[in-house]
Order: structure tokens, then C-alpha cells, then sequence
């Protein structure tokens, strides 16, 4: 049997040689993100985690064979809701803490989707995952504050009261696990909004391309119509290479693959923020940072594969060494980032804010990002980090690899 599933895995993966000649053409991007959705039962859940982990180390071997570099790799449940539904408080939290620690062993990345799907839903799940948020370390959920149907007022007061309430997490960290997003579809491979409602067995990717548009905007600087269609083609080499995996790897495993979000996600001094300054010549958030962001996300847009998830463009504060210096010199600011989600994505994300915000503020925060997606119909996301004990002028002081220090700013005056 063993040899007959080496035969089939060599079977799907050698069509991708067709692909290597187009990748070595631009700087190959990690892959950011190999996501897993499933539906596990709470008596099972050790084996569906299995399971899951097995496809995805299919997906990232055939990754390795390209020479792209994989990440992280995740693995998204049904709704918090409905893992806990029928379990008294004590036992839903024991619950998350075990799925936690299973994700920890196994190296996954694990999202437990919308505490808040509806905005009649109850506010228990919300509750709970506060609780869970604290202390845990692999789990990331979400809450949804706008969908077709309108805008969830009860959820966004929900989200600021979460929000508010894991602001006394260590150095507000518990916050970084948790975003309240708008108008975004489900299967999207990106935390931590992905989700899902289905039955599970499917899959999605998204890169680390904050690079592959530095690359191509030091060609094309100051060159809209130039810099979309370069980059367009760039992006699509890697993004035809995922979905070829996808594809194959689904078909193999009796899986489907839902596509390749190819939002080009910064991380460090893999910055899009260095990017969108390479093509303006100017500070971001001068003139002509808008325009950048409407010239990466007209080229993501174009991109010829199967597309889940945002397709935009990410300006994650906290994530992206240059913008968090760019924040620190008051260069731009939550206006500005809403001005920028007119036109891309995400929103507002890794936003550091003042410890002592109440939730009123938070909630009218919540609210603008979900007017702004409700009315133009895209996705975005509010991913808030209240810094417990700090105000505007101070340095904050994360104890994490993936959020770099900056100054914070002054929040508008409500007076």
C-alpha cells in the first residue's frame, strides 16, 4: 500500500514541472499560509487534526519540490458556536484548551472561525473566547460585524467588549489572535478571519509577496498601467504554481481546493510599505500612497487563478517593519488607513491603540470598518491592540517575533 501511494503523490507531482521554468523568473515568496478547513467532532478530534496535518504536509512537500518555502500551517474548525454547543462554560473552555495544545504538538496554526456569525447570535461564544484568547497561544478566532445582509451592530459592541477585555492580556497581545471582519467570504487562507460553515476537507493558500512587488516596483516606479501589468504576471507565476498544488493534492486526497488568495502579505523587512514607497518615491503616507495601494490591488485582482479570501492589499501596522516606524512618525494614521481600505484591503489591522480606550470607542472604530465594507462591498478586517498601561507618546513593548515596537499615537478627541 505504501507503494502505491508514493506512486500517486509522484503521479501529482509531476505535472508541476511545468511550471519551474516561470518561477525562477522573479524571487520565489514564502508561502505565508497552507489552510486546512475541516469539521471536527468533539470525540474524534485528535484524529481529524491527523488527518488534516497529512494533507498539509502533502501540500507543503510539493511546496519544497518548487523550491517555495511554506510558513505555517493551518487548520480551521467549524464556527466556536457550534464546537461548544451543548457544554456547560467550564467544559467549552477545557475543550479549546485541549484543541490548543493539540495545535501546539502538531505545528498548526489553529482558528476556531466566528465566535459571532449572525448578528443574532448569542454573545456566550464571545464570552468564552475572551477567556480562551488570554492564555492560549495557538488559537486565532473572529467575529463577523458586516455581512450581505447588512451591518451587526450587536456584534461590533461584542467585538469591543472582547476587544476591550483582552487589552489586560500581557502587553495586549491576546488581541493579536483576534480580528472582527467585514463582507469576507469564507475559505480565505489568512488569519485571523478565515472561516468556514461547510463540511469541511478543503484548502486555500496565500503568499508572502510584500517582495515580489518591491521587486517589480523598482522597475516600474511612478508607472501605473507598467507596474499593474508586471506585477500582475509576477504574482500569477507563483499564484498558477499554488493552485496547480492545490489542485492536485485535493484531487489526490479526495479534498477540494477553494484557490489562492494573492493578497502579498509583508512580514518584517519584507515590507509592503518599503514597496508602495519604492513605486511613489515618498514616505508612506504622503501623496501617492493611495495610488500604490490601487495599483497592487488592480494587479492581485488580475491575477488569472481561483480567488478566496481578501485580494487586496494588507498594511498590517504592527507586522510590517517599515510601517510600524511610519506610525511611529505620525505618518499616517487610522484615517489614512480607511482612506487606503477605499480602495484595497485590509482594513485596520495590527493597529496599535492607547491602553485606556474605552469600548464605546472601540465600538465606533468596529463600526467605521464595517460602514466602509458594507457600503463598497469588500472585505476588510479590525484587528485592534490596546496596549494596557500605555497613552499616545509611549513605546510599546511586545514580546513577540511578529509585532515590532512603535510609538503610539493619539486617539481623535471625542470634544
Amino acid at each position: 500500500m505504501l507503494r502505491r501511494l508514493g506512486f500517486c503523490v509522484l503521479l501529482w507531482l509531476l505535472p508541476l514541472a511545468a511550471f519551474a521554468l516561470d518561477a525562477t523568473q522573479t524571487t520565489l515568496p514564502n508561502v505565508r499560509a497552507i489552510t486546512a478547513f475541516v469539521r471536527i467532532e468533539r470525540a474524534n478530534y485528535a484524529r481529524n487534526f491527523t488527518d488534516a496535518k497529512a494533507v498539509l504536509d502533502d501540500v507543503k512537500a510539493a511546496f519544497a519540490k518548487r523550491g517555495y518555502v511554506v510558513q505555517t500551517q493551518r487548520l480551521v474548525t467549524q464556527p466556536v458556536g457550534e464546537l461548544i454547543d451543548g457544554l456547560s462554560d467550564d467544559d467549552a473552555l477545557a475543550l479549546l484548551k485541549r484543541l490548543d495544545a493539540l495545535a501546539g504538538e502538531q505545528g498548526l496554526a489553529l482558528n476556531v472561525g466566528p465566535a459571532m456569525l449572525h448578528d443574532t447570535d448569542d454573545t456566550r461564544a464571545m464570552h468564552l473566547l475572551a477567556s480562551a484568547l488570554a492564555t492560549q497561544t495557538h488559537t486565532n478566532a473572529s467575529a463577523i460585524i458586516a455581512a450581505t445582509n447588512g451591518i451587526h451592530w450587536k456584534t461590533i459592541r461584542a467585538s469591543a467588549a472582547l476587544v476591550h477585555a483582552l487589552a489586560d492580556s500581557p502587553h495586549g497581545q491576546g488581541n493579536f489572535n483576534f480580528a472582527a471582519t467585514a463582507m469576507l467570504s469564507p475559505y480565505g487562507p489568512f488569519y485571523p478571519g478565515a472561516y468556514h460553515t461547510g463540511a469541511g476537507k478543503q484548502l486555500s493558500f496565500g503568499f508572502e509577496g510584500a517582495s515580489v512587488v518591491r521587486e517589480v516596483f523598482a522597475r516600474t516606479h511612478g508607472d501605473f498601467d507598467a507596474s499593474v501589468k508586471e506585477l500582475t504576471n509576477a504574482l500569477a507565476t507563483h499564484a498558477r504554481v499554488a493552485e496547480a498544488i492545490g489542485e492536485q493534492v485535493a484531487k489526490a486526497r479526495g479534498w477540494t481546493f477553494m484557490g489562492v488568495d494573492p493578497t502579498p502579505a509583508p512580514l518584517g523587512d519584507v515590507s509592503i510599505g518599503a514597496a508602495m514607497e519604492t513605486w511613489s518615491g515618498a514616505r508612506f503616507g504622503s501623496s501617492g500612497t493611495l495610488t500604490a495601494a490601487l495599483a497592487i490591488t488592480s494587479a492581485v485582482k488580475a491575477v488569472p487563478v481561483k480567488q478566496v479570501g481578501y485580494s487586496g492589499l494588507m498594511v498590517p501596522v504592527l507586522e510590517d517593519k517599515r510601517l510600524s516606524d511610519r506610525w511611529a512618525e505620525n505618518g499616517y494614521g487610522i484615517d489614512s488607513l480607511l482612506a487606503y481600505s477605499s480602495v484595497c484591503g485590509t482594513g485596520l489591522d495590527t493597529v496599535p491603540l492607547p491602553g485606556d480606550i474605552s469600548e464605546e470607542q472601540l465600538a465606533r472604530i468596529f463600526g467605521d470598518v464595517a460602514s466602509l465594507a458594507w457600503k463598497w462591498h469588500k472585505p476588510l478586517t479590525a484587528r485592534l491592540l490596546p496596549i494596557p498601561g500605555k497613552k499616545a507618546g509611549n513605546r510599546t513593548e511586545f514580546e513577540s517575533q511578529y509585532l515590532f515596537n512603535t510609538t503610539l499615537q493619539a486617539l481623535p478627541r471625542d470634544r
